[in-house]
């Protein structure tokens, strides 16, 4: 078809996808086709801002390597993250809520014990200990459930961010697997809010919106069990002011938890600690993929 104008050519790229061999991609390529040009017509987008889109994507590209995720940051700021999360694993209200996985997670960490590891190797911060348990939504223990953890230092930090970082250094990260009780603990340190990464393309755009970069403290939990729903998702510091205004939208209310803070003494697992510290009592609840099923 020749001759093409604003008000033809959107119909005439739909129809060139009419030979798709998968349903699902022409669905997708159809419906992103037709809101991408609805948008330009919207804001009567120039040839100029056009262009700056194109180089601001290439720059998020280029910013991508093995230990940055730059447009996975992008789609944490621009709250689509969450969205697909939401819509992706809906699960009974008893059930803990799934949220962003964020750009730092890092496969195979070191194993460590169900119970007694400590993974913050000497990181500075004060000491926390995290008594967790997986169950169903039921209330029935998972033991074996394999549990993948990691989070930031004391300075709002992730292991990976450090230019000397190398895979069999790794700091604040560990992966457990739960007892017969479902359970597993492990020492830390207190997790603290933090800046999201503000040195490339993302950051540009949060400063010319005029938004804040910080995430509220968390830690991240993964946590797998052959027949239920994959878990991803934070545990947030009770009244940490950016609870309400998280730069990547992944608060949720099951997921905040109480870090309570100790005076010097005995800890939970009989460790006696000379220094104040904090203790996390968390329960995970898993929503089984068959009951998933049934409610769809």
């Amino acid at each position: 078809m020749r001759n093409l104008n604003e008000n033809n050519i959107t119909d005439e790229v739909v129809r060139r996808l009419v030979d798709t061999p998968s349903p699902r991609l022409k669905e997708i390529m159809t419906s992103l086709i037709r809101h991408l040009h609805a948008f330009a017509r919207e804001v009567k987008l120039t040839e100029q801002e056009w262009l700056e889109g194109i180089k601001f994507l290439t720059r998020t590209g280029q910013a991508c390597h093995g230990q940055r995720q730059e447009f996975i940051l992008l789609s944490d700021t621009l709250g689509l993250s969450q969205l697909v999360v939401a819509q992706s694993h809906s699960r009974a209200q008893e059930s803990t809520e799934q949220t962003v996985f964020g750009p730092f997670h890092v496969p195979n960490a070191p194993r460590l014990p169900s119970h007694g590891g400590d993974i913050g190797k000497n990181a500075s911060g004060e000491p926390c200990f995290v008594d967790a348990r997986v169950i169903t939504s039921d209330g029935t223990a998972l033991a074996n459930a394999v549990v993948d953890v990691w989070q930031a230092d004391a300075e709002g930090f992730y292991d990976v961010q450090d230019p000397a970082w190398r895979p069999d250094d790794t700091k604040l990260r560990a992966v457990f697997e739960t007892d017969a009780d479902g359970r597993f603990s492990f020492w830390t340190i207190m997790p603290k809010s933090y800046p999201i990464p503000t040195d490339g393309p993302v950051g540009e755009m949060m400063r010319a919106t005029n938004r804040h970069p910080m995430r509220p403290a968390h830690i991240h939990f993964l946590i797998n069990k052959p027949g239920y729903d994959a878990l991803v998702t934070h545990i947030f510091v009770d009244g940490d002011e950016y609870l309400d205004s998280d730069a990547v939208f992944g608060v949720r209310s099951s997921c905040v938890g109480n870090y309570v803070r100790h005076e010097p003494g005995i800890a939970p697992d009989a460790k006696r600690m000379p220094v104040p510290f904090y203790v996390l009592d968390y329960t995970f609840r898993l929503e089984a993929l068959a009951k998933l099923a049934m409610a769809s």
